[in-house]
């Protein structure tokens, strides 16, 4: 598939959420991909998984064999016994990026967003994909997408050479 010169790329987003994997409601999907959207991104589809480490790594790889450029998981970035979604994602990751992880980090926190300031979510690329873990809040969602959108069109041009 070709890009069209105004589009950052494709994006798939993974919900890593119990309750959503089952069937219950999901707020954080539809924002992130309004959020994609704006950002210039094509979505290809929202994903639910439980919090489960198999489970989340699956729907990674399938994002990363898909030939998406940009794959966003939101949720499990905690500190609870259940929150192995940065323990997956680093199964994955060819190379980790850790400069946008503290951004993400650091801007969530300082915008108020104590779950994305506590994340241990960890960013990198596996294959020409970049993968990023974001923490489940609307205002970690939404401060952490500010944060991403520029970030991620800059790794994707560099991973597909348009940057040279």
């Amino acid at each position: 598939m070709e890009m069209d010169a105004s589009m950052a790329g494709r994006a798939l987003v993974v919900i890593v959420d119990d309750r959503t994997a089952h069937g219950n409601s999901d707020s954080t999907g539809p924002l992130v991909t309004d959020l994609l959207a704006e950002g210039g991104f094509l979505v290809d589809a929202v994903v639910a998984v439980p919090s489960d480490e198999v489970e989340i790594r699956n729907a990674l790889n399938t994002a990363v064999i898909g030939g998406v450029d940009l794959v966003v998981s939101v949720g499990g970035t905690g500190v609870s016994p259940r929150d192995v979604t940065p323990e997956a994602t680093s199964e994955i990751l060819d190379r980790e990026i850790p400069g946008i992880a503290e951004a993400l980090r650091s801007s969530g926190l300082s915008a108020g967003a104590l779950d994305a300031g506590l994340s241990r979510g960890v960013v990198g690329v596996s294959g020409s994909t970049l993968v990023v873990n974001l923490a489940s809040s609307r205002e970690a969602v939404r401060d952490g997408m500010a944060t991403l959108t520029r970030l991620a069109s800059h790794v994707i041009a560099e991973l597909s050479g348009l940057d040279d």
